[in-house]
């Protein structure tokens, strides 16, 4: 049995409930998650800042109402990897290359075609916290997978506000 001293100078090592198997995988996933977070958010801060037309006030709070719930999501994903042991992101390049989120950077993008894409982008989100959901069900990570529950209603909140807010109404 170490010591107590032993354990202080011990390499990191989190201690946690969940196998090995577990800790790799769920970490894993919760950080390539968040690569996608991180760069929704970037987006969306993009159209929030290059929304223009008539429904410029309408959009501009929209997504900035929108952008901040998703930034308000990258914290605790990141301390739930490091909570069950594993390690998240360490740089913008990390993001870059782990993102499965495709960057838009037009000169001007429709205003119509920005909450398109978002609603396409935040969907997507969705079908990835519910493969990483799954990930937990299959480990018994239930910590992990009721934070996810949270997230995935967010995110379809997104999509049906972005989804209502571009349709056209009946000609």
């Amino acid at each position: 049995m170490a010591t107590a001293r032993e354990k202080r100078l011990a390499p990191l090592r989190t201690p946690t409930s969940l196998s090995e198997d577990a800790t790799r995988d769920i970490s894993a996933a919760l950080t390539a998650l968040l690569a996608d977070v991180f760069s929704l958010y970037i987006k969306t801060k993009n159209f929030h800042w290059h929304v223009s037309g008539p429904h410029f006030r309408d959009y501009h709070l929209l997504l900035d109402e929108q952008s901040a719930e998703i930034l308000a999501m990258t914290d605790p994903i990141a301390e739930r990897a490091r909570k069950i042991g594993g390690t998240t992101l360490r740089s913008i390049g990390q993001i870059a290359k782990e993102s499965r989120v495709l960057d838009n950077d037009a000169d001007y993008v429709d205003p119509l075609d920005m909450l398109a894409e978002l609603r396409d982008d935040n969907n997507d989100l969705v079908g990835r916290m519910r493969e990483v959901h799954d990930l937990c069900d299959e480990y018994g990570d239930i910590a992990t997978a009721s934070l996810l529950e949270n997230w995935v209603d967010e995110t379809e909140k997104r999509v049906w506000f972005l989804f209502e807010s571009g349709r056209r109404g009946n000609v």
